[in-house]
């Protein structure tokens, strides 16, 4: 495959080759635990599947190159790709690139369980410092360096659940300029839309359960960096903590990039459609989507995200209803093709109360002052046929 392939390309061809032994155009699923050596020491590469395990490699040098790593096998086997057995266990992997007492930058407005990970476990178990500011603000950036000389930057952009989009390539400018770490939560995006290692990010991590997978039916989580050195860091994390994806679900997610692109495609037009009409419905008081020119950061979002042939925002929407919590409750309980449930991605629509479902461990002002409200409600905006869902919407609405 050529270097310069279309995105749509790679995600079926990246870092793929058929099989040398039988042709097949799909990796084999690789099951075993353990592989035989000629003699002590003496083997083919494979000695254990915590640590070598070729399904796994498939998925993760598919993902390496999805994400323009720039790293070759002879730098690190799957070109500095890494694949676990949850987004959660990729977060807690690269938190472990850390020293105890080391200060993480991380944005004010993230997933809950990343908020948990650093905030209620290793900020005890680690001597973690989690420093939380807004990285829209780029003087309040400046401050948070000058002041807690963090090792690592840890930003989500667009963010859970509000949707604020920071300029990545500022990010990680300031973060080479203080010798830190840039991490990118990529899974709101897909690298479809935006690939932050190509902005000067070092490493990107995504939650694969969600728009990677694709289909609701795996868990898992990556880390991918354009860097050797780090490479080679999580590399050895990656085998000495053993959080690894099995050969099943790495499957999965292999599958599932393979229409990725069309999926996103889908996403993302639909999910524009819907935000236009929200956006004019009288029951309504705000729509947060990165497309909408009404978004602070439109302009921010338009030149680092988009499709490869077009604009693109991603299938996420955040909804703030005219009234509370009872609203909220009518709305969610009266929809059917959006299906009240946690997490996002997927080919169905998901819908769910951030303050209630995922952000429930954010403590209720750090929600009040990032705006996570009663009335905030998020889409995942799948790829049913748009007008239906409209019409699904309509009827969420038509019950408050």
């Amino acid at each position: 495959m050529k270097k310069d392939a279309h995105i749509l390309t790679r995600c079926i061809h990246g870092g793929q080759q058929n099989c040398e032994v039988t042709g097949a155009v799909m990796p084999p699923i690789y099951t075993s635990s353990t592989y035989a050596q000629e003699s002590p020491g003496v083997h083919k590469g494979y000695e254990y599947s915590r640590s070598h395990n070729l399904t796994r490699y498939g998925f993760e040098r598919a993902i390496a190159n999805l994400e323009s790593t720039g790293i070759s096998e002879e730098q690190d086997v799957s070109h500095g790709g890494f694949a676990f057995a949850t987004g959660m266990a990729a977060t807690a992997t690269c938190l472990e690139l850390l020293s105890t007492g080391d200060t993480i930058l991380a944005m004010d407005d993230m997933y809950g369980g990343t908020y948990r990970l650093m905030s209620l476990v290793r900020e005890r178990s680690q001597g973690l410092k989690p420093v939380y500011v807004d990285m829209t603000d780029f003087e309040a950036v400046e401050r948070a360096f000058a002041e807690h000389k963090p090792k690592m930057v840890w930003v989500e952009s667009p963010t859970n659940p509000t949707l604020k989009v920071s300029d990545l390539a500022r990010i990680a400018k300031i973060a080479d300029d203080h010798g830190a770490i840039a991490v990118a939560d990529n899974t709101f995006c897909s690298p479809v839309l935006q690939r932050p290692l190509e902005l000067g990010m070092h490493v990107v991590m995504h939650s694969a359960t969600k728009y990677l997978g694709g289909h609701s039916d795996v868990v898992g989580g990556v880390l991918v960096t354009r860097v050797p050195e780090l490479a080679e860091r999580i590399r050895y994390l990656q085998n000495a903590i053993g959080s690894v994806m099995g050969p099943f679900d790495a499957y999965l997610c292999l599958r599932g990039i393979k229409t990725l692109g069309l999926r996103m495609e889908r996403h993302c037009e639909s999910a524009m459609a819907i935000a236009e009409m929200l956006e004019a419905h009288d029951k309504v008081e705000r729509v947060v989507y990165p497309g909408l020119e009404s978004h602070p950061q439109h302009a921010v979002a338009a030149k680092q995200m988009g499709l490869p042939d077009g604009p693109g925002f991603g299938g996420m929407i955040t909804v703030f209803l005219k009234g509370g919590l009872d609203e909220s409750r009518r709305f969610l309980e009266n929809v059917s093709l959006f299906a009240l449930a946690e997490s996002l991605g997927g080919v169905e629509s998901l819908i769910e109360h951030p303050a209630i479902m995922t952000h429930a461990t954010v403590p209720a002002e750090s929600r009040a002052k990032l705006g996570i409200s009663d009335s905030l409600v998020r889409l995942s905006v799948g790829i049913e046929d748009c007008d239906d869902l409209i019409a699904d919407i309509h009827v969420g609405l038509d019950a408050i």
